[in-house]
């Protein structure tokens, strides 16, 4: 990552690939998060760090630059008086201060390009981090809808994953079946109580048949011949 040399555990190129095979997409978003989080607290540390040594450094920079002009004007004074090796000596000492202020001048370049970069990489985190958490709000709702649907499968599970009118249905046709078992029982047993006894049966035949006999006696007293 340039300045931050971090290498987290899951990138966002990654991240998208990893959360369709997640059992828990939600607790990889949350690893991510945590990650990304603790990078973008380390990069807001190493900015402030190289805002403090930048700006120690531009104004070393600033303060050389001021003493080469200082020493100009102090050897022009000392022309202006005649005093040749003195202003020779005043401009010996700017060229040293010159060396000094140009290797301030790069150093404060570098550390300004170098904050430059780290600002790009914690404006980057962040936009990661804002990403991420956005569709962490997703992938809550769509395990939340997971959820319920198997709630809801389970409930229907519970009673064979039939309607209410089904079951209504259902439980009608039984209990019509359980009228029919009652009513043919009784039915049955009040047929053995009529003529399942053998004595009352052969009564009764005889009587028939001597009411039988009374009615041919009667007939051929009127002229039937039967």
């Amino acid at each position: 990552m340039g300045i931050l040399r971090r290498i987290r555990d899951i990138s966002v190129a990654t991240l998208n690939d990893r959360l369709e095979k997640a059992e828990d997409p939600v607790k990889l978003i949350d690893q991510f998060l945590w990650s990304t989080r603790d990078d973008i607290i380390q990069a807001e540390r190493l900015q402030q760090q190289y805002i403090t040594h930048t700006n120690q450094l531009k104004a070393q920079w600033l303060q050389a630059e001021q003493q080469i002009e200082q020493k100009e004007k102090q050897a022009m004074i000392a022309l202006k008086a005649g005093e040749e090796n003195i202003a020779r000596s005043l401009l010996s000492e700017k060229t040293m201060i010159v060396e000094t202020a140009n290797n301030y001048r790069k150093l404060y370049e570098q550390s300004n390009d170098s904050l430059i970069e780290l600002e790009a990489q914690l404006r980057e985190l962040r936009s990661e981090y804002q990403i991420v958490y956005d569709k962490r709000a997703y992938y809550v709702a769509r395990m939340e809808s997971i959820r319920l649907q198997q709630r809801l499968n389970e409930r229907m599970s519970f009673n064979g994953g039939q309607q209410p009118g089904e079951v209504m249905r259902r439980m009608e046709s039984r209990i019509q079946d359980m009228e029919l078992e009652t009513q043919s029982l009784r039915q049955v047993r009040q047929g053995n109580g009529l003529y399942g006894d053998p004595l009352q049966t052969d009564r009764r035949s005889a009587e028939v048949d001597i009411e039988l006999q009374q009615l041919k006696d009667k007939l051929n007293k009127e002229g039937w011949s039967l």
